[in-house]
């Protein structure tokens, strides 16, 4: 190690460039270009043949080294010609590099193994992933980057032409600038290849060296708040049917907002095998059915609070037609997401232009992912609360029965109510929610505010917690609402309390024995 490095950062002048890429994309183009400024190539394998057909010359890697590719081109490019060619400073190591015949390398061109995508195959099994890890290639990236003083590195083929542009203005030179800058991109680039391998490798999910990589998505205007910056990030190589990999077939691009609304509705949507539709508004569930036809079942959610509604997000989990398309255009919304839609419905929505539609391909149950919040030194991380809540699952604690009805009512204020903000309170009836008391600092005030979003209609519904009542005065607080049914979770120590309270007014309530809470 140099005790006192110095930095170049004067132009320099490609004169010989190593070309190793999996994705010919751009690469004939490029080699092109350097040829005209008398750039010697240096290639291996695949990319060699490439570029001779077409009819670019070049010098095998082996040729160049005087040692053959060995054990199925597992090495071929770790040799020190090749790595002193790169990583060698120009202005300190010119008497080694003459007396072990080390040539200069000044332009390191080199994409990786798909790693992320022999991996989302089916067939794919361990042996297979490790076969696909790169390991030369990474090599040589991460040298070119290192000595960015001296070697300017290519990762990705949307940079060749910025390196093409500035050898012809240049007469064959790349600034440090710009070798500075796609030394960051490589660095990036290989830290991301890493940490999907880790990814896939490790034993369980919150392992003891947690890494997360994500590629840019979009920029966007601004955060939460115009004087916040944002941008969206999508997993590399991944391909579910998601908000980020969504058609969007009209409207402006997506904000902060409606892209954390949009993820709300969707994730909510998908706990239903039934059809169902789903408006959120500020990441609650203001209003859900599920149903038979898609057109009834949209008209109950949104008559569900239709004041919330106005200016939401609306999200199916069917087709939709030109009926419900029709009925959507009467009202205000900011975004509509389904699987898809009847090409009809899509010239319905035309006639509003600053509507957003979103097609996100068909969709299964939601998956076991894991969930980043940040906080100040670090992050917290969990799994996704997926758990399935069943007929099974619920214990009867009171005197009065529930319906099966109301049982079934009760299981589908359970799938919803998890998507919304803690404290939580749900009513819903008739497969629809009625009130949503959410975000609220205490239980009772999220009572008393869905008592007051559903007013009359909450009669002969059934009311969900998120968590248990710590005291009777939520109980006390429905005791003439007309709601036949309540379920919580349970374990407070005060729930003899509350049962004797449903005892005294005649209600029927459900535990749980599990909470939903979501901050």
């Amino acid at each position: 190690m140099i005790n006192n490095p110095g930095l170049n950062k004067k132009d320099t002048k490609i004169e010989r460039a190593l070309i190793s890429v999996f994705d010919k994309n751009h690469i004939l183009d490029f080699a092109k270009e350097l040829v005209s400024h008398g750039v010697e190539i240096l290639s291996t394998g695949g990319t060699a043949n490439t570029l001779r057909e077409g009819n670019i010359n070049v010098i095998d890697v082996s040729d160049y080294t005087n040692f053959p590719e060995i054990m199925d081109g597992r090495v071929k490019t770790i040799n020190p010609m090749i790595e002193g060619g790169i990583l060698g400073l120009r202005d300190q190591h010119k008497n080694e590099s003459i007396e072990y015949n080390i040539k200069w390398i000044d332009l390191v061109i080199c994409n990786l193994y798909p790693f992320q995508e022999t991996i989302s195959k089916k067939e794919c099994d361990l042996a297979m992933a490790l076969e696909n890890i790169d390991i030369g290639g990474p090599t040589m990236l991460r040298s070119a980057a290192k000595n960015l003083g001296w070697v300017t590195s290519a990762v990705d083929p949307e940079d060749y032409y910025l390196i093409m542009n500035e050898l012809k203005k240049s007469g064959g030179k790349v600034s440090f600038k710009t070798r500075k800058k796609l030394s960051s991109k490589t660095f990036g680039h290989t830290s991301q290849y890493d940490t999907i391998i880790h990814n896939y490798l490790k034993d369980k999910p919150l392992s003891d060296n947690f890494s997360i990589t994500f590629k840019k998505h979009s920029e966007m205007r601004y955060g939460e708040n115009p004087h916040q910056a944002a941008a969206s990030y999508s997993i590399p190589g991944n391909n579910e049917a998601n908000i980020l990999n969504a058609t969007i077939h009209q409207g402006k691009k997506l904000s902060y907002n409606n892209i954390m609304d949009a993820d709300g509705a969707l994730a909510c949507v998908k706990e239903f095998e039934k059809p169902a539709c789903v408006i959120v508004k500020h990441s609650n569930p203001c209003g859900v059915a599920i149903g038979e036809r898609l057109i009834d079942v949209y008209t109950r959610a949104f008559d569900a609070d239709p004041v919330s509604a106005f200016g939401g997000i609306i999200a199916f989990n069917r087709h939709c037609s030109k009926e419900v398309a029709s009925a959507i255009a009467e009202v205000f919304v900011e975004i509509v997401l389904a699987p898809s839609f009847d090409p009809e419905a899509l010239e319905v929505f035309k006639k509003k232009k600053n509507l957003r539609v979103l097609e996100t391909g068909d969709f299964q149950k939601r998956k076991d992912k894991v969930e980043i919040r940040n906080v100040d030194g670090g992050i917290l991380v969990q799994d996704t609360d997926t758990r399935i809540l069943n007929q099974n699952d619920l214990k009867i604690v009171t005197e009065k029965q529930p319906s099966k009805k109301d049982i079934e009512t009760a299981l589908f204020t359970w799938k919803v109510l998890r998507h919304a903000k803690s404290n939580g309170i749900l009513i819903a009836k008739n497969n629809t929610t009625v009130g949503l008391g959410a975000g609220q600092v205490s239980r009772v005030d999220a009572v008393h505010m869905a008592l007051k979003k559903g007013g009359e209609n909450v009669k002969g519904a059934v009311l969900a917690s998120d968590a248990f009542f710590p005291f009777r005065d939520s109980i006390d607080a429905i005791k003439e609402s007309g709601i036949t049914t309540i379920i919580q979770p349970g374990g407070s120590i005060r729930d003899q309390e509350v049962i004797d309270a449903c005892n005294e007014y005649g209600f029927a309530m459900i535990f749980t024995g599990t909470r939903c809470f979501k901050h």
